[in-house]
């Protein structure tokens, strides 16, 4: 429900919008096609956000691209700790769309 709360409103918004159940899948499409912004759940299946933004972040064709965590995980500690793993910035389920946007709009200016 929150995928597809993510893809309605970014696409509404006018953003393009490309997506992957498993972090393998979204490091491939990531590698592949260079997105502007990458949102990603912490717990997927097989490899969770954590280490998938190691992944991302050691890749010279993905480490610029800017990573948001998208967690149910919503303690401060926990941010805090999402935050060192390398994430860009941080959005608790559940998705607030005022929040979700402004987010978006800050780590991509002008797009």
């Amino acid at each position: 429900m929150n995928a597809k709360l993510l893809r309605d409103v970014l696409t509404a918004s006018g953003y393009d919008v490309v997506e992957a159940v498993e972090a393998e899948a979204g490091l491939a499409i990531a590698r592949e096609r260079e997105p502007a912004l990458i949102l990603m759940d912490i717990q997927l299946p097989g490899m969770d956000g954590i280490a998938a933004v190691a992944e991302l972040k050691r890749d010279p064709r993905t480490a610029k691209i800017p990573v948001v965590a998208v967690t149910a995980s919503a303690m401060p500690l926990e941010r805090e700790s999402i935050l060192r793993a390398g994430f860009d910035g941080y959005q608790a389920k559940p998705i607030s769309v005022k929040d979700l946007l402004a987010e978006v709009r800050r780590l991509m200016p002008g797009v």
